[in-house]
């Protein structure tokens, strides 16, 4: 692994034609001073480019450091872009789908006019024609989330003695789940693709903000105190979270 460049003296991200070999790999190199900032962070773009964020007072010698100390760090995030664009799109009989966080096999059998779709404990009977079953799926999907989330969060919301205003459940791409001040809950209905113990720690995690509307050392004790495994929800999360994001539901919101 090389690294050669220079720190961009500019206020806003710009390139600067350094480049970053990794293995067989050379990647660009894009550098954002942020006076705020109180340490290196690495961040690989979509389109393939390694973000550096440069704190004040950063320097040359310790940029290349911190890039060689992460060195498997960035060959895993490589791996893991390459898997995700090798990820077929179609689901199909014998596809492999997460449905309460058990991989599921999805089965197809002919029924004179119409297909039964089965995966884990649900049978679908559907009227469709072509391959792709993931938009029946979805749909179903959709429903049981907007079915079930709701009712999880009155229960919850009761034992905690919180008070909920609104749930909606929707088709975000960018989180599980908010709350805002008025006390309305947002939830991904991808929740319904997760262990239960799972789709509970982000509804506590939401619930929690009905106390505490921040992220403080007192709103986390809040969490520990309602999920005590909370650790082991977000360690399945950074494990799979990617995985049911890799493509949208088609739709919107519900």
């Amino acid at each position: 692994m090389q690294l050669d460049f220079q720190l961009d003296p500019g206020p806003a991200s710009q390139p600067v034609g350094a480049t970053l070999q990794v293995d067989s790999e050379m990647l660009p190199l894009r550098f954002v001073r942020n006076s705020r900032a109180r340490r290196y962070v690495l961040r690989l773009a979509q389109n393939g480019v390694l973000r550096v964020t440069v704190p004040r007072g950063g320097s040359k010698r310790e940029a290349i450091e911190v890039a060689q100390r992460h060195g498997d760090w960035i060959r895993r995030q490589l791996l893991k872009r390459r898997a995700e664009a090798g990820h077929d799109p179609v689901w199909r009989h014998g596809s492999e789908i997460l449905f309460r966080g058990e991989r599921t096999t999805i089965e197809v059998h002919e029924r004179a006019s119409v297909r039964e779709i089965r995966f884990g404990e649900v049978l679908l009977v559907a009227d469709i024609a072509g391959e792709d079953l993931r938009p029946v799926i979805e749909l179903h999907l959709q429903q049981l989330a907007r079915a079930e989330l709701p009712a999880r969060v009155a229960e919850l919301a009761g034992s905690f003695e919180v008070k909920v205003s609104r749930v909606t459940v929707r088709n975000q791409r960018s989180r599980w789940g908010s709350c805002s001040r008025s006390g309305t809950l947002s939830l991904n209905w991808r929740l319904v693709q997760m262990p239960p113990s799972v789709s509970d720690y982000i509804l506590i995690h939401e619930l929690a903000h009905l106390r505490f509307m921040d992220h403080s050392p007192r709103y986390w004790k809040q969490v520990a105190a309602w999920c005590p495994d909370y650790r082991i929800a977000e360690a399945w999360l950074k494990r799979h979270g990617r995985e049911l994001q890799w493509l949208p539901a088609k739709g919107g919101q519900l």
